[in-house]
This record gives C-alpha cells, sequence and structure tokens, in this order.
C-alpha cells in the first residue's frame, strides 16, 4: 500500500488538524504589541501556526485564558506541517507573590496588632 496524498489533500488534513489544535487550545503568547493562539506546549518549547507568527524570538509571555503561567525567552526552531516551533532558553513561572528571603513559619500571625 502506497501511503503517498496528492498535495492538495495533504494540505486539507494539514489545514484541518491545525483548526483543531487551534479550537482546543486556551494558551496564548502575548508579545508588546501581538498575541498568537498556541498550538501545543511541551517541556523545551512550544509550536504556533506557520502563518501568524513570522520571525517571532526574544522574550514573550504565556497566558492559559487571562492568566499569566510564564515568561519565556524564545527562539524558533523549526517548521513542519504547518507548525512553527519554539525552544524556550529560558521558561520562568510566573508567581503571584514577591520571593522570601527568610523562612515564614505556618503558625505566624497574618498582621500584628498594637495593644494599647
Amino acid at each position: 500500500m502506497s501511503t503517498f496524498l496528492p498535495q492538495d489533500v495533504q494540505a486539507g488534513l494539514d489545514a484541518a488538524r491545525i483548526k483543531a489544535l487551534r479550537k482546543s487550545s486556551r494558551l496564548k503568547i502575548k508579545t508588546d504589541l501581538e498575541s498568537f493562539r498556541v498550538l501545543r506546549l511541551w517541556d523545551n518549547g512550544f509550536s504556533l501556526e506557520a502563518g501568524t507568527a513570522p520571525g517571532l524570538r526574544g522574550l514573550v509571555d504565556i497566558y492559559d485564558g487571562e492568566r499569566h503561567l510564564y515568561e519565556c525567552l524564545i527562539i524558533a526552531s523549526d517548521e513542519e506541517n504547518g507548525e512553527m516551533r519554539f525552544e524556550f532558553k529560558r521558561n520562568t513561572v510566573v508567581t503571584d507573590q514577591a520571593p522570601v528571603d527568610f523562612y515564614r513559619s505556618e503558625n505566624a500571625p497574618v498582621a500584628l496588632l498594637e495593644v494599647r
């Protein structure tokens, strides 16, 4: 059996696969000026639709809906099947609290009240 598909059939299959990935993902990349839908995310990178992210590189933020997840430094890796793949040079998890440089006890009071 041959695995060859005509070019227009393969293009249609790729377009349908990318459309399904786009619908199923809530993740998005935000740069200073634009935002792009993430098709797939893995440990050391992610992929975007190839036509939407020309020359994307540098510092970007990854969001799940409106929740900020990661701040990343990225480089373009390769393009395959209509997906542009990017690799992380740095991937930092965003927290909603500032880091502390001391031990915080579990039983510590939330606030101190002045006694008169």
